[in-house]
């Protein structure tokens, strides 16, 4: 981690301490995030965190001078000692006024050492997500009328560029197609079947390299007449394999697939809230694909509502979970923490099912839904992805 320092600093007298206690203050902070904290010019923003050290009162007519050479959030740290605190919400307030956000750093070394390591997390994430192109193939599912949020909103709040992308694309390659593609690996099922999907699974690896995406989302139903096929095998290997892929068009749920795997650095499962039990507070949760490496053990089964192509039949591991969902207007969000109390094996639903109880009310999702498809990692993130969905969200 880089962490660099600029001072603020009035011209009146103060203690005659003020530099050894600055020093040892910023030495502790060190030693707590094990690394140095080193002075830099006040448009130096080479680093993972950039604070902006007020040591005094009065500092700021300083502070204001200088403004054009900072950037946004301003993260204010400071000691208290010499009315530098006082200053501190000063500068904060103006700042607030003005419509630009900031954070003072105050308290013992431990607590702002934390705060450092989360801002420099948080920062990191929002250079990637900045970074980030996600493709949206062929239109979302007519279904989906509550999970297209505005492109223009989407690069405001969260940096990620959409690219829209026909639907024949898929299918031009797929029938163009001369090679027989790999099956190797897969779990027995019918072959004719197989390679079908393989082809789409192909398909999609070329579109995601010659668009140069992070991820995509596919209107999946419509490949059911022109294909005679289904996109889940394609998109349980994307997934495992590093490339975010959801179903049927839905924008909102690729958002928060690429979102919680950024953060989480795990793949995803994208699944229907099937039913649930307010008594025991848990939730049925299905689709028909799932990332390979989530999966202790699968096998292939046809697409349940269409009852073709090839779809993935898992049994997930009885663990922790966070569960995700952003919402189309991208001004709320669901997170909880759960876990996975066991995985079903029924005919009425799509094939991957599980059985999850939540940590949140499940009757949160009963009154105030941010859409339909959910996202499921494995691991405690419910923390993390509540407080950078904040710091996102408030833009």
């Amino acid at each position: 981690m880089k962490v660099k320092v600029f001072a603020f600093q009035s011209v009146l007298k103060h203690s005659p301490t003020l530099q050894s206690e600055n020093t040892r203050f910023l030495q502790d902070i060190g030693l707590q995030l094990g690394t140095n904290l080193d002075f830099a010019d006040i448009d130096d923003y080479d680093c993972d965190v950039k604070l902006l050290f007020v040591q005094t009162g009065g500092s700021e007519g300083y502070f204001l001078e200088n403004i054009d050479k900072l950037q946004e959030p301003y993260y204010i740290l400071t000691n208290g000692a010499n009315n530098s605190l006082a200053a501190s919400m000063e500068i904060l307030t103006y700042l607030n006024l003005h419509g630009k956000k900031g954070e003072i750093l105050h308290g013992n070394t431990s607590y702002i050492a934390d705060r450092i390591k989360t801002i420099a997390q948080t920062e990191s994430f929002i250079k990637q997500l900045k970074n980030s192109r996600l493709g949206i193939i062929g239109k979302p599912s007519d279904w989906l009328i509550a999970s297209v949020p505005d492109y223009g909103e989407v690069q405001k709040k969260l940096g990620v560029k959409l690219i829209d992308i026909p639907l024949n694309e898929v299918e031009t390659k797929v029938n163009a197609s001369t090679a027989q593609p790999d099956i190797n690996g897969y779990k027995p099922f019918d072959k004719a079947e197989l390679l079908k999907a393989a082809c789409i699974r192909d398909a999609l690896y070329e579109i995601v390299k010659e668009h140069n995406l992070n991820g995509l989302t596919i209107r999946c139903f419509d490949l059911l007449s022109s294909l005679k096929s289904t996109g889940c095998l394609a998109l349980a290997e994307l997934n495992t394999k590093g490339v975010v892929g959801t179903c049927e068009g839905d924008v909102a749920a690729m958002l928060s697939m690429h979102i919680a795997t950024l953060i989480s650095g795990q793949s995803c499962f994208q699944a229907n809230p099937s039913r649930m039990d307010t008594q025991n507070n848990t939730i049925v949760f299905a689709h028909c694909t799932a990332p390979f490496d989530m999966l202790e053990d699968y096998s292939f089964d046809t697409h349940f509502e269409s009852g073709i192509g090839v779809a993935v039949k898992g049994k997930m591991k009885k663990q922790q979970v966070t569960l995700f969902r952003l919402s189309q207007d991208l001004k709320k969000f669901f997170v909880s923490g759960g876990v996975i109390c066991n995985t079903l094996n029924e005919s009425n639903l799509c094939r991957t099912q599980i059985n999850v109880k939540l940590d949140k009310p499940v009757t949160e999702l009963l009154t105030n839904p941010c859409g339909n498809h959910h996202i499921i990692i494995y691991g405690d993130y419910a923390q993390v992805i509540e407080r950078i969905m904040n710091i996102l969200l408030s833009k």
